[in-house]
């Protein structure tokens, strides 16, 4: 029994880590890796578990929500972008409150062309729903969609980080505001008389509330695309009176999960394939008795309407700040291993954190004391003006440490010159990825497509000195680039942009044609190949050192376009040294190979297919060297 209860205690322990100085985190796993399909007979599918949350008197700090996809282990990846929703059903065990409040949106993304060992992660911040997530909550994961449950899905995992410790602010009550998906255009059921004001009465001591909303749009009438497609405004109104304003609009060409199969880079009505929608967040004071809050749309109809515009509101009131001086690190952007800051690290310089202002007076000067765990640090001073519940992110000057342990510190101090009256969350590191090492003398190669008005470059050293820059408007079509540059030790960036926002390829921009980037050696050897499919830019950060990292031998610069097509499509390969090289030709769905082929001592050139004898259909076009799959791209072949 002795040794029993010893194991139940170190049990207990595992599920705690390290936040910030002083806070622990219980992580909640509600949806463990569970396989999600569609059900194509209803359109939808519903998993729905029960997790045991903090009871009511534990003391919250703050909860984010964390979501996982991953392809499942006996099916490849989903393909399409569907809508999905996290609701909390039930509080209170079995018999007790239904609630039905979606605290987090999914849309799913385009995941036709991911590796079996893909995977990405997103969270929100879901603290405003604490007065819920307590004891036993039943926590539903509704996926929406149509297409073939037999072979395809995701794999999902969806915990909760809770952060304990003294709330920022005691919350006093929730109200659902609106939720549903509301009719948008149509003249005969106009939105407006859906979206009428609600009444909030104050909750006892609340002094202060935040209405927090999600909505994306959807749809696709004619002419204008709504509501999927459209750039329109939406209001918030307080007591009638206008306080914000925002395009309900988000680009995608930026998109931290890329390239995927489908049209990822379009911009959509403030979602994007393969994002946890982040919500809107407006506050206000509770001066009177009773507050009225509306949310109002851009006036719009359509003559065909079939756009909706699907919005969760809940109103939030909560008791003053409890301290005078409180400022708190939300997240590491720079340096950092997380997925959603995939774009932009791993980095040598330029660390870069988002705070937040979480006293009961405006911010206007802070401390920051930075650098690797085991050194001292270097201070920064930041200015400003952050209200109460405002963020901001913060980039520093300064190297981050290549060697030893990879693990960087920030910690706050002196808001306002003044003490931090909670210190718990002043003090956050990251564990995080060195960038790789090159040599002194580099090559940058680049083959424009058919728009290289769209396309600029530069090369910047850890002082923002540009090295090398080829500026927008001075590329020439169908041109290749090759440009040299000779560099001293240390810390640099690497900027290809792309204003359009469709890269180097696009599979639906079949016009534009192909471009493709790589970086080389003195020697014409790929150091680092870059995916011609980036949306609107690519961020590649390196170092020079006296000891360059060996060339991995599966840099290899390819692709086939268009993949879309009639008649045939090319195949575009480049390798530092002889290959052998298998091509497939697979059907979809199905998996049947249609096509095989094997180069040998394949090192670079072009090959076209012929497509003309195949029906109407999607394929895979995959590539294997040395047994691995190194491409997977999807083809649509017709007519």
């Amino acid at each position: 029994m002795k040794h029993l209860n010893l194991l139940l205690i170190l049990l207990l322990m595992t599920s705690f880590r390290t936040f910030g100085a002083n806070t622990d985190t219980l992580e909640i796993v509600s949806h463990d890796e569970i396989t999600v399909v569609t059900d194509p007979s209803k359109g939808e599918k519903n998993y729905t578990h029960w997790a045991v949350f903090p009871d009511k008197d534990e003391a919250i700090r703050k909860i984010i929500m964390k979501v996982k996809f991953a392809c499942p282990d006996n099916m490849r990846c989903a393909d399409w972008d569907y809508l999905d929703h996290i609701t909390i059903k039930r509080i209170g065990g079995e018999n007790g409150e239904m609630k039905d409040f979606e605290i987090g949106r999914m849309l799913t993304p385009y995941g036709g062309a991911f590796g079996k060992d893909w995977e990405f992660d997103w969270q929100v911040d879901v603290t405003d729903f604490s007065l819920l997530l307590r004891d036993s909550v039943e926590i539903e994961y509704k996926h929406t969609g149509y297409e073939p449950n037999n072979d395809r899905g995701w794999k999902v995992t969806l915990a909760f980080d809770i952060i304990k410790g003294q709330p920022v602010r005691e919350p006093v009550s929730i109200t659902k505001v609106y939720q549903g998906a509301y009719k948008y255009g149509d003249k005969e059921n106009p939105i407006e008389e859906a979206l009428k004001p609600v009444s909030i009465k104050k909750t006892g001591d609340a002094e202060m509330a935040r209405i927090r909303i999600i909505q994306t749009g959807h749809g696709m009438d004619r002419p204008d695309g709504c509501g999927e497609f459209c750039n329109k405004f939406r209001d918030f109104l307080l007591d009638g009176k206008l306080v914000a304003s925002r395009q309900i609009w988000k680009a995608c060409g930026s998109n931290p999960l890329y390239p995927q199969a489908g049209t990822w880079i379009f911009d959509r009505a403030n979602w994007c394939p393969g994002d946890l929608i982040q919500p809107d967040i407006y506050e206000f004071k509770l001066k009177n008795a009773e507050h009225t809050v509306q949310l109002a749309m851009e006036d719009y109809q359509s003559p065909k309407p079939s756009a909706q515009e699907l919005i969760s509101a809940y109103v939030i009131q909560y008791k003053s700040p409890e301290e005078k001086y409180d400022v708190a690190i939300e997240d590491i952007i720079i340096p950092s291993d997380k997925a959603i800051h995939s774009r932009i690290n791993p980095a040598g310089f330029g660390p870069t954190i988002v705070i937040k202002n979480n006293g009961q007076y405006a911010l206007n000067s802070l401390e920051i004391i930075h650098g690797a765990v085991e050194d001292k640090g270097s201070k920064f001073k930041w200015s400003g003006e952050l209200l109460p519940g405002q963020s901001d992110t913060v980039q520093m000057h300064g190297l981050i440490p290549q060697e030893g342990k990879l693990a960087y510190q920030f910690e706050l101090k002196k808001p306002n010159g003044k003490k931090d009256n909670y210190r718990a969350d002043n003090l956050l590191s990251s564990d995080y990825s060195k960038v790789p090492v090159h040599s002194k003398n580099l090559i940058f190669y680049l083959q424009t497509n058919k728009t290289p008005e769209d396309n600029h470059f530069k090369i910047l050293d850890h002082t923002g000195k540009i090295i090398a820059e080829r500026t927008a408007g001075s590329l020439l079509a169908d041109t290749t680039y090759k440009d040299s540059v000779q560099l001293v030790e240390g810390q640099y960036q690497l900027l290809l942009e792309d204003k359009a926002g469709d890269g180097l390829e696009f599979w639906y921009k079949t016009r534009a044609g192909r471009g493709k980037a790589a970086l080389l050696n003195a020697e014409g050897k790929i150091v680092k190949s870059f995916d011609s499919d980036f949306g609107s830019g690519i961020t590649y950060n390196f170092a020079v050192g006296p000891n360059p990292e060996p060339i991995d031998p599966l840099q290899i610069s390819l692709g086939v376009f268009p993949t879309r097509a009639k008649d045939s499509t090319t195949f575009d390969f480049l390798s530092n040294n002889p290959e052998e090289v298998t091509i497939k030709l697979v059907k979809d769905p199905g998996g049947m190979v249609v096509e095989e082929h094997t180069y040998r001592d394949f090192q670079e050139g072009k090959i076209t297919f012929d497509l003309s004898n195949y029906s109407k259909s999607r394929y895979f076009f995959q590539v294997f060297v040395k047994d691995k799959m190194i491409y997977n791209k999807r083809l649509r072949v017709s007519e």
